[in-house]
């Protein structure tokens, strides 16, 4: 199981898409003690991956002290960042702290189109020497892209570039309105163009080493085993079932843009949040709605719950508005 820790609102810079509308550090984020003993729950709820992301987790100070714990507890600690603050010394103190591997975001081979996404002048180059002190440190790491209209035509050549640049994977996320991402909502990928690119993503997959993996289009599980694919993953979307996400002030939600509260761990221990929950609980137990409930997929898809909620005005149960399969 795998969890995210959006560990601060705080960010050096103020992409267009956020989910988490970051840039200002809240006054009521977790402290280091909050923080260590969520870490704990989390273990105690057997969770194996935590995710630390933010806004930026670098931008914290104790974000060392907090890798450490996890990997002294057990847990997977993996980092969501842009890979900006990551100098060849803070490569080396991640590393030494005991983090697995660093996600770092990339949106396009273009280093204007990437700064125009990221608003910040230069983001691109520094992301990339991120990259490459990661590299010099012996410190794995996998480049994340957002997945839009615009950027869509050159996603295999940014896996090519995360092969030559030496990641161990490339995770592609599909934008799901939510934040920020709400305003540039006519960027998102539907139906054909979406299930097109899946199955672009899905050829590149046989002719490249390195993992790829789509997010928030849970619909590659249905075409992989349709193509005979065998995949490592159990299911396409996990929110409330084997994931979710703690926000920096304690809320806990199905997932990043699933902006439901199923408790605070501030006032409830974690693990009694995801095991009591009543919304976790539906997530897992409650069949599906219209196309999702009657395509024969739901067990290894799942329809993405958060883009079902947005588009059906608030219904987590609703069917995936941009997948062919059962219409």
């Amino acid at each position: 199981m795998i969890i995210s820790w959006n560990t601060t609102q705080a960010c050096n810079i103020s992409c267009l898409h956020c989910y988490r509308d970051a840039g200002v550090k809240r006054p009521d984020e977790l402290t280091t003690q909050q923080g260590k003993k969520l870490l704990d729950e989390m273990a105690r709820a057997n969770f194996k991956i935590v995710i630390l992301s933010g806004g930026e987790p670098l931008m914290r100070k104790d974000i060392y002290e907090l890798i450490a714990h996890a990997k002294s507890i057990g847990l997977r600690p993996v980092l969501g960042t842009n890979g900006i603050l990551i100098s060849e010394e803070v490569a080396k103190k991640l590393k030494a702290a005991g983090l697995a591997r660093a996600g770092i975001s990339l949106d396009s081979t273009d280093k204007a189109k990437h700064d125009w996404f990221r608003q910040s002048e230069g983001a691109w180059d520094k992301t990339i020497a991120g990259m490459n002190a990661c590299k010099k440190a012996g410190l794995p790491f996998q480049i994340h892209t957002t997945v839009m209209k615009w950027n869509e035509p050159e996603i295999t050549q940014i896996t090519d570039l995360a092969v030559e640049m030496g990641a161990a994977g490339h995770h592609l996320f599909f934008l799901v309105p939510v934040g920020r991402g709400t305003e540039i909502e006519d960027t998102t990928l539907q139906t054909e163009q979406y299930e097109a690119l899946l199955e672009r993503i899905l050829d590149k997959q046989s002719q490249v080493s390195i993992e790829l993996k789509p997010t928030c289009a849970p619909q590659f599980m249905r075409i992989a085993k349709e193509r005979g694919m065998n995949m490592r993953f159990s299911r396409g979307c996990l929110a409330g079932t084997a994931y979710c996400v703690i926000l920096p002030n304690g809320d806990v939600q199905p997932c990043p843009y699933l902006p439901l509260k199923a408790g605070n761990v501030k006032e409830t221990d974690f693990s009694e949040i995801w095991k009591e929950s009543r919304l976790f609980n539906e997530l897992r137990t409650q069949p599906l709605k219209g196309a999702c409930g009657a395509c024969g997929y739901d067990s290894i898809c799942g329809g993405c719950r958060a883009r079902a909620y947005y588009y059906s005005d608030g219904d987590y149960l609703a069917e995936e508005p941009w997948c062919t399969a059962g219409r």
